[in-house]
């Protein structure tokens, strides 16, 4: 099986998540990794995180926390792309919605999408989890219409790990005990969520992601790891190996 991130050939990643810190906490470090390699690197967050506070008023929050994904970004030196949709106002079945992340995918053209798992615990990330599934075939149909011309690829997608891994069951493994530290300069961009966890959750956000990279490289064997679970459905299997 080609391991295509190390046979000479650039790959577009996709990675979109919800709020601006979920794909820092869930798979910065093989973002990082790819950068490391040679690849393209592309972050996208759908909402805008306006609601992740309750002393900072939405509106600044929303600036905040664009400018924090943004400072995330440059760590690993990747374009940040931001859909500034409204917490809780992202539904699944939301054309208008769907058709944006088309345009994404049709803009940046991936050679594969990081994403949520389906089931995961709250309705936002389930919901970007459906738009990006069904943005993804969407998009490579080039008489369905939108901004962007169609991407020629299906692109398969992996599911990045859930919250503490609850329901999550890693078919691939990524070692990220190279890209660990930069994996926490990426998450530690997001103070606004990092402050407030610790001082009204008691959560220390840093040690939460570092004990769950922890426990996923027991799972495999090295220090520290990123679990996910390939999208297997027709058309989106590839013979190749996609994670770095």
């Amino acid at each position: 099986m080609k391991n295509w991130t190390k046979v000479g050939m650039t790959l577009k990643v996709l990675a979109i998540g919800c709020h601006p810190d979920d794909i820092e906490i869930s798979c910065a470090g093989t973002l990082a990794k790819y950068k490391k390699l040679g690849h393209d690197v592309i972050l996208c967050h759908v909402a805008n995180g306006n609601k992740g506070h309750l002393i900072i008023p939405t509106e600044d929050l929303r600036d905040i926390r664009k400018n924090e994904a943004i400072s995330s970004g440059k760590v690993i030196d990747a374009e940040v792309i931001s859909l500034d949709m409204p917490d809780l106002e992202i539904y699944g079945d939301d054309k208008r919605a769907r058709d944006t992340v088309v345009d994404v995918i049709r803009y940046v053209k991936p050679d594969i999408i990081i994403t949520h798992y389906p089931d995961d615990y709250m309705p936002d990330h389930v919901a970007v989890s459906k738009l990006v599934f069904d943005a993804s075939f969407s998009a490579s149909v080039p008489y369905y219409k939108t901004s962007h011309e169609a991407h020629t690829l299906n692109t398969p997608i992996y599911y990045m790990d859930t919250l503490a891994g609850i329901r999550f069951n890693p078919e691939d493994y990524v070692d990220i005990t190279e890209t660990m530290e930069l994996k926490l300069q990426m998450l530690n961009q997001h103070q606004s969520q990092m402050k407030w966890l610790l001082e009204h959750d008691n959560i220390d956000l840093s040690e939460f992601v570092t004990a769950g990279s922890r426990f996923r490289g027991l799972q495999c064997g090295v220090k520290y790891a990123e679990g996910f679970i390939p999208c297997r459905v027709w058309g989106k299997v590839r013979t190749g190996h996609l994670l770095p």
